[in-house]
């Protein structure tokens, strides 16, 4: 029998995340801090508003681009919280989850061969998403001594007259750095000069300890050239609900929508009635979980303080991104040795591109209670490390 299995597909790699995850499932007891998912429920009153449409019988399709009524308050949360205006008749599509909406943003703006640059570390999907739409995929490697933030000399560094897309994802995973409206600002002058497209991934931009999240699409000259993604996963903890959006000037969105429509139909019709509520009445919601994560994240920061780890201070998202460095080996070796000595998975910083590789991902989606017995655990693992790396040095 031949091989039928596309060329394209089978030179992408499977995830980073996956084969350590599927040691820690097989183990006793371990704790996982691996997973970027919320662990507070879904407020009531929007899991109610989708019980009520399955009783109400609304279990049939959308329009393509999503309920006009959801559309309308997507526009009018869009613009309350980030300044940004859309047409909610044109412009703005609900989408299976953000990833749908960042493969639709390529698909529909990349011919075969076109570069998109974007910093690294970054999300997991972000390249193989650009591979599976034809294009060429340029990360641009970031550092701790610039706070993981891209500056626009290293841009103009990577441009080429391929490149046509910039993908930034701010705030990001997996380090929590942001990008202040000052550091977007200096960006702007290099995409306009190279006639650049932004695909912009705000899914975190709710989750910000600093202050306030600023859309690039905000900035002038930027609204016309900006595809802006974001969703209900992380905001108001409804991973399970696949449900994100995509705003953009409707000169893009036309072909957007048509890839979505011949590859989805519509996004779950129960999850967009839910999700009214979340926009309508859920800002209380959205406020208590990031004050809840910020206590997580200041406990986490002082715990690497006290073992004498290096960890940029992330100001978004929920991970830490401790540099694992002076044990001289790679953040995978180091993240098996943690699960079998301590049954404590995280997760690998190679996984989210090369650069990561001195670094660990560590999520605070977890009880304060699981975080100090695994702190407690990484402590542990770490003087052993520290003491093992001085017998070596005694015996030299």
């Amino acid at each position: 029998m031949r091989d039928f299995i596309c060329d394209k597909i089978k030179r992408i790699k499977p995830s980073g995340i996956r084969r350590l995850f599927d040691i820690a499932n097989e183990i006793p007891d371990v704790i996982s801090l691996g997973v970027g998912e919320p662990d507070f429920d879904t407020p009531w009153h929007i899991r109610e508003e989708g019980i009520y449409a399955l009783q109400k019988g609304r279990t049939f399709y959308t329009s393509n681009s999503g309920l006009p009524e959801l559309r309308e308050e997507i526009a009018n949360y869009m613009y309350r919280k980030y300044g940004l205006v859309y047409d909610p008749k044109n412009e703005i599509i609900l989408t299976v989850g953000g990833s749908e909406a960042i493969d639709i943003a390529f698909r529909a703006t990349l011919n075969p061969g076109d570069e998109v640059v974007y910093p690294e570390p970054g999300y997991v999907s972000y390249e193989p998403c650009i591979l599976l739409a034809d294009g060429r995929p340029v990360s641009i490697e970031l550092s701790a001594e610039t706070e993981f933030r891209l500056q626009p000399e290293q841009l103009e560094a990577a441009i080429t007259p391929r490149t046509k897309v910039l993908l930034i994802s701010y705030p990001n995973n997996p380090t929590g750095a942001i990008m202040e409206r000052a550091d977007l600002e200096k960006l702007v002058p290099v995409i306009l000069k190279h006639d650049l497209l932004v695909i912009s991934d705000e899914i975190y931009s709710e989750l910000c300890y600093k202050e306030r999240h600023v859309s690039i699409a905000s900035l002038p000259g930027m609204h016309e050239r900006t595809i802006v993604i974001n969703g209900f996963s992380k905001s108001f903890a409804m991973t399970g609900w696949r449900l994100g959006w995509v705003c953009a000037p409707a000169h893009l969105m036309e072909y957007m929508l048509k890839i979505h429509q011949f590859g989805i139909m519509s996004a779950p019709t129960m999850s967009q009635y839910a999700a009214i509520s979340a926009l309508r009445s859920g800002d209380k919601d959205t406020e208590m979980m990031a004050e809840s994560y910020n206590q997580r994240r200041r406990f986490l920061m002082e715990a690497f303080a006290e073992m004498g780890l290096p960890c940029f201070e992330p100001y978004g998202a929920f991970y830490v991104f401790p540099d694992i460095s002076e044990f001289g080996m790679g953040s995978e070796e180091f993240c098996e040795k943690l699960l079998k000595a301590e049954n404590v998975a995280v997760v690998p910083g190679s996984a989210f591109g090369k650069s990561g590789d001195k670094h660990v991902r560590i999520s605070y989606c977890y009880s304060v209670e699981e975080l100090k017995e695994a702190m407690t655990r990484i402590a542990r693992f770490v003087d052993k490390l520290r003491s093992e790396e001085k017998d070596k040095a005694k015996e030299r």
